[in-house]
This record gives structure tokens, sequence and C-alpha cells, in this order.
């Protein structure tokens, strides 16, 4: 009786297992339950995606987690998160600049993270203000204006729309870098040469501007002159920057420069964990208010939960709060300075086309909503979050692959995630008054 019984058990076990498959691919296919919370642990949306990165997932059980101190109340807390990366000073005509801010705060968007690009503010020498590069009536001859009023008029339009910026200070003029480094982003030869220049926007912006970021991602060989990075370096820069902005005004808060989410060892590149372990080795604790970081997801959605210190993905920055807590930093928050997801089109003109991964238009709105709710919820020191970004001036940009970021288009159309923000923000913080 066993002998012939084992047969009929082995065959109702494989039925039972065939319908087990055919019920998962099924629900993997209608997305249904256990679709939605393989989506809420993975951030992948394909069901084959989805199920690898879930066996990786599963991996976090034998690692060590983070320490993220949730209960430790950070400082600098803000009403509205949202923010966007602006290009306000691209923008040559002023109604346009103004129709970029009314549309950002139409947008329930309380942040700009807008650069007052050093190069484009002292142009030709030190203590020179003075934009002498265009010929604005037509007759050949360059017509010199104040290098400052096109930052004057971008301050006044924050103001005038209730929207707080967060200004980058970078982008040094060709005369302050070192010799055969011009045109790059090379820290300038002299530092002070910076310092002078932060100093000059901090003052001329008192009351008005209270918050700077120091540099963008300097763990990166291209933002920092094409040659290898230097942590030590860029803390000497954070650190004498942030005294002199700190004599300015005291209530000036003074935000890193946002480290990118790399894990390169090379030396070129840098890892953020390393850059910012060096950081602190360097005595970086002492200057600065805010963490900052990049938050891109690149090739999984935001709510990726696989926590490998060698994946790059939207909860990367966890790491970095874990670090910030071991040094005794828990009491400052990360602010995110660029996050996105890349609706890239399928056109091989395109350069690097798939370097920042590729999601559809519904996908990239949805996702940009599901980040600033899981740092909503789950993050209570993550503050500011600046989206990449707002517009570009022209399409003269779109054969390059970041360009597809962009909320709304060159001639002012939105872009699904532009609507998608708005909508978020309007259930989280209500409508502008």
């Amino acid at each position: 009786m066993r002998a012939k019984g084992a047969p009929v058990l082995l065959i109702g076990i494989l039925v039972a297992c065939l319908v087990a498959v055919a019920a998962l691919a099924a629900d993997l296919t209608a997305q249904g339950a256990v679709w939605r919370y393989l989506y809420s642990v993975t951030g992948e949306q394909a069901p084959l995606a989805q199920l690898y990165a879930f066996l990786d997932y599963l991996g976090n059980l034998s690692r060590r987690m983070p320490q993220t101190a949730d209960d430790v109340p950070v400082a600098f807390a803000i009403a509205n998160p949202i923010g966007v990366n602006s290009f306000l000073e691209l923008e040559p005509e002023l109604a346009k600049r103004e129709r970029q801010v009314q549309m950002i705060a139409e947008a329930g968007i309380g942040w700009i993270r807008q650069k007052f690009t050093w190069q484009d503010i002292e142009i030709r020498g030190r203590g020179n203000f003075i934009d002498d590069r265009n010929d604005l009536n037509g007759d050949g001859v360059p017509d010199p204006v104040d290098a400052w009023a096109k930052y004057d008029s971008i301050v006044a339009l924050a103001e005038k729309y209730g929207v707080q910026i967060l200004a980058r200070l970078g982008t040094p003029p060709a005369w302050s870098q070192p010799e055969g480094l011009q045109g790059s982003f090379a820290p300038p030869a002299d530092f002070q040469d910076f310092v002078n220049y932060a100093v000059a926007v901090a003052e001329r912006y008192k009351g008005r501007v209270q918050h700077f970021q120091v540099w963008n991602e300097p763990n990166l060989a291209l933002e920092w002159g094409n040659q290898p990075v230097e942590p030590e370096r860029y803390t000497e820069l954070l650190c004498r920057t942030y005294r002199a902005l700190k004599a300015v005004d005291p209530q000036i808060v003074v935000v890193s420069g946002a480290l990118a989410p790399t894990i390169d060892l090379s030396g070129y590149n840098l890892s953020s964990f390393v850059f910012l372990e060096r950081m602190y080795a360097a005595g970086a604790k002492e200057c600065f208010d805010v963490l900052g970081a990049q938050g891109y997801g690149l090739f999984s959605g935001p709510t990726d939960r696989r926590l490998r210190i060698t994946t790059i993905n939207f909860a990367h920055v966890v790491w970095l709060r874990d670090m910030m807590v071991a040094h005794g930093d828990a009491a400052k928050p990360i602010w995110i300075g660029e996050m996105a997801w890349n609706p890239v089109p399928d056109d091989p003109n395109i350069q690097d086309r798939l370097t920042y991964g590729q999601v559809t238009d519904a996908q990239a709105a949805q996702y940009a909503v599901d980040a600033y709710e899981r740092a909503r919820t789950e993050w209570p020191w993550v503050g500011m979050i600046a989206y990449w970004f707002f517009k570009r001036p022209d399409t003269s940009e779109s054969n390059q692959s970041w360009y597809y970021f962009r909320m709304v288009e060159p001639d002012f159309t939105p872009r699904p995630v532009y609507f998608a923000i708005q909508a978020y923000a309007r259930v989280r913080f209500g409508p502008r008054r």
C-alpha cells in the first residue's frame, strides 16, 4: 500500500507546485499582492528582476545593518522638503526666469538648488564683478553690465514666490585655476579666492539667502579638474569657507558638497563612503551643518531595500547616515542635492544613453513621489530633496542622456513628473498660498 501511495503523493506535490508557480506568475503579471510586496523591497518592476533582487535582498539577514539613530532629533527641520535644481542663471530673459519660479511655486516645491556660479560673477579677476562678455545692442562692441544683476533677480523672484534657495557655490573662473586646468571644474590655486567669492555672495544676500552648499560631487574627478580627487584638500576648502560664512552671519547653514553615489576605489573617483571617512579624519566634523549627498536610484526604484554596501541605489544614503552616527553627527541631517530617474528615449544617437538607467515617463513620475514618501516616512534625518532638474533653456543638449531628467521642457511644457510632484505636494503640504 505504501509503495502504491508514494507516486500519488509525488504527483500531488508536483501538481501543488505547478499550481503555486502558476498563481505566482499570474500575480506578477497582474501586479497583484506578491508583485507589490516585491516592488516594496526591491524597487524592481519586471517580474524576473524582482525575483532575482529578492534573493539579494534576503542577504540583508546576514549583513550588519546600518545604525541610523532615528530617535535623535536633527537640526534644521523644514516644513516642505521638496526641492528642485534650477538653472535660472542660464535664462537670458527675466520673463522666462519668472515663469520658471512661478511654475516651481505652483507645483508646491519649496526649494531651489541654484548655482551662484563663480565664473559668472567674478569673471575677469579678483574683485571684478563686471560682465563684459556680451554684445547686447548689436553694435559689435561688448556691453559691460553688473554681474550681480542676474542673481539679484533670482533672489528677488524666489522671495516673491515664497521659494527658499540653497545656493550652490562653485565653478571657478579660469583666472583662479592652476596652470593647465583652466576651463575645468578644478579647485582654485589659492583657496582664499574661493572663500572671498563665497563671502561676497553671502554678504550681498545676507538675511535673504541663508543656505549655502560648498562645491558639488567633490568625490568625482570630473568635478575636481579631471584629476584624482583629494578628500583632505576638499575638507580644507570646506572648513575655510565654513568659518568665513559663519563670520558673515552665524545663522547661515552650510551644506557640504553633495557626494556622488560611486563605489570606485581608484582614487580618480572615490567611493562616497571612503571619501566621507577621510573627510572626518581631516576634521570635517566641525565644518558643515548638513551633509550633502546625491540620491540617484539609477537601475532600481526608490523602494529598493537591498543594503549591500557595494550596491548603488536610492538607499545608499543610509550608509552615509550610519557613518555620521558613528562619528557623533547624529544630530545633523542629510540633504539630497539630486534625485531622479531617467526616461531617456530609445534613440541610439543619444550619447551614453543608458548610463543613468532607463524608465518610462510614468515610472519616472511615480518613482519621484515614492522617493519623497519613503524619506518622509522612514528617514527622519533626511531634509530637503532636490529633484534633478527643472528645465534647460533650449534643446541643444538633447543628444546627452542626462538632458532627459528634466521636469519641464524648454518651451515650459510640463512632463508627467511635474504633475505627479504637484499632486503629491498638495496632499502632503496643502496648496500654496
